[in-house]
This record gives C-alpha cells, structure tokens and sequence, in this order.
C-alpha cells in the first residue's frame, strides 16, 4: 500500500506525494496530468513497491495545496518550474546523484519527454501513457486533415478565464462525465476530485496550459530507453500522433496500442499497463 508523505523542496513548496516501496531501493517517479491527480498511479505503486522499487507519484505544482503558487503568475507555472520541481523531489528522496527510471501521463508526459531530453544521463528509462512525443504531437497538428487539430480543441478552451467555472459547474459534471467516459472507476473520480474539486486547485491546473499558451517547443531526439503506450480509443491523441513518436526516440523503443482503451490507461487497464511498466524496467536497470 502506497502511504501519503510530504516532501519540501524550498520554502512554500511543499508536495503532497503517494510513496511505495523500501528507501534506497531504485526510484520510479511517476508524474499524472490533467485532469486527473496522483492517485492515477495507485495501480502502478503497488506494483513497483512488490518488485522492489521505490515508486514516487507527487501531486505536482498547482494540485498540492502547499505548492500552489497564484495561478495569476503564469511564469510560476511554466514547464521549465514544473521540470525543475520533479528533479528536485527526486533529490529530496535522497536520489539526487542516482539515476532513476520516469513515467508520466498527459501533463506528466509532456513533462517526462522535456525531462528525458534535458538530463538524458540521470534516466535509466522513461516511460509515457498517451502523451506523444512533442514533434510528432506538433506534426500532426499541422496535418491537412485536420484530425488532431480536432481532438485538442479542449487545450484552446482552457486558456478562457471561465474554463474553471466550466470545469466544476453542477458538481464537476464536465470532469465527471469526462473520466467516466473514458473508463475511469467511479471511486478513483472520486479521489481525482478530493484534489481538484474546488476552485483554487482547479485554477492552478489551469494555469499549467495557460503558461505554455498554443505553443509546444519542439525537443530533440530523445536518447532514452523509451515505452511509450497509447490506447487506440484516446479521443484526444489520434494515430498519427502516436505511430510518428517513434521518429524522434533515437534510443531503444517500444510502441504498445492498447485495443479499446482511452485516454486513462493506467487506470482503464492498469494490469496491462503495469506489466508493461515491470518488464520495461527490467529491461535497463539503473
């Protein structure tokens, strides 16, 4: 079982983090998205600790109550704070000079791919749920077709300054009805929305795609021992996306569609997702 811990990187910036799995033993840091929160990963840390890993699942910038800078100060949301934040709470777990191995979903993907290209050296390997890689994300997005386009229409539309009333309207309806959808158990709704279900940690989410704006910086190769898994039902990545990641990992890589599973593998098949995880690892230790 996972236990909830706090871990401070500096002055008011305390996260709250799920931890599993003996201190010292090798680091998973697991990084959710939007609009989820840590307790996406619960699966996963349980699987991790029983195999011998230390697994990390912080509740990033914005979601801790203790990390929350204004959400009006969109540089205190930029990708560059949020990528600083997961190598310092990986030093404060007492792995500051160790490699580890990173997983991230959404948000935390996006995250992941930046953190894998900045500080190759410190990942033993990476492991991404449905976010594609930056440059075949932006590929697909200036398609004729016009089919990823589409599918992120939703990133426009939390940039207005009402998307929160949106969001949490009529008991979270728009975000219930979202996860539901796409698979998400009742009861792990309900632990997404101990987070996220009030105005203040909603704004801050926000503020994440409000500091990057419509504009996704481009990376380079990534040169990381790299799975990357997406399920083929994902309304808001489509396969053009995810098939081109594959041109811009020049590392070991595994490709893994998930027939009929959305945008929420980890919590739609988390055994599947989790096996994955395991023999990835295995695969290159730290």
């Amino acid at each position: 079982m996972a236990s909830l811990e706090r871990i401070t990187i500096a002055p008011h910036l305390t996260f709250d983090a799920l931890v599993a799995g003996q201190p010292g033993a090798p680091l998973v840091l697991l990084l959710h998205g939007f609009a989820e929160s840590f307790h996406c990963w619960r699966a996963q840390l349980t699987a991790l600790a029983d195999m011998g890993f230390r697994a990390v699942a912080p509740s990033q910038r914005g979601y801790s109550p203790l990390a929350r800078p204004d959400p009006k100060d969109h540089p205190s949301y930029h990708i560059d704070r949020l990528m600083d934040d997961a190598m310092a709470i990986v030093a404060s777990c007492g792995y500051g000079d160790k490699r580890f191995h990173l997983a991230g979903h959404d948000w935390g993907g996006s995250i992941a791919w930046a953190l894998a290209d900045r500080h190759e050296a410190r990942l033993a390997s990476l492991t991404v749920l449905s976010r594609p890689h930056p440059n075949a994300f932006n590929r697909a997005l200036q398609m004729p077709d016009g089919e990823q386009a589409r599918r992120s229409r939703h990133h426009t539309a939390f940039l207005e300054l009402d998307a929160a009333d949106h969001v949490l309207a009529d008991d979270a309806k728009w975000l219930r009805e979202r996860l539901a959808a796409a698979g998400v158990p009742p009861s792990a709704i309900e632990e997404h929305l101990s987070v996220l279900g009030n105005r203040e940690a909603m704004e801050a989410a926000l503020a994440w795609y409000r500091a990057r704006g419509a504009i996704r910086s481009p990376l380079g190769p990534i040169r990381v021992p790299t799975l990357y898994i997406w399920g083929d039902a994902d309304d808001t990545v489509g396969r053009a996306a995810a098939e081109g990641t594959r041109d811009f990992v020049a590392a070991p890589y595994r490709f893994e569609a998930l027939a009929g599973v959305g945008h929420f593998a980890a919590e739609q098949a988390p055994e599947r997702v989790s096996e994955l995880m395991l023999e990835h690892l295995a695969a290159y230790p730290v």
